[in-house]
């Protein structure tokens, strides 16, 4: 079950991208003991991510992009984000 800063970041990158696959995934529990790890959860997350947006786009600019639409809770919450940004028929 995801939280609220799951909620929100699912909620902005489907209103930013339109994605045809958005797979998030809670990590934290992994990262006990790690900076940033708060033991509240919702500190580390892995991000799936297809859109058309991302076509003809390198892999650092899809990051950017993803990044730019999530500053706000990249600068509070979480604490660690993974980014795999594909545009569709990519594997």
């Amino acid at each position: 079950m995801m939280g609220a800063v799951a909620d929100t970041i699912r909620r902005k990158l489907k209103d930013a991208f339109a994605p045809s696959r958005l797979d998030l995934v809670d990590d934290s529990d992994r990262h006990h003991g790690h900076a940033g790890h708060t033991g509240a959860g919702e500190s580390h997350f892995n991000l799936a991510i297809e859109a058309q947006a991302f076509a003809g786009k390198a892999r650092v600019m899809r990051q950017r992009m993803v990044m730019k639409v999530l500053a706000d809770e990249l600068a509070g919450p979480v604490h660690a984000l993974s980014i795999v940004a594909m545009a569709p028929g990519e594997t």
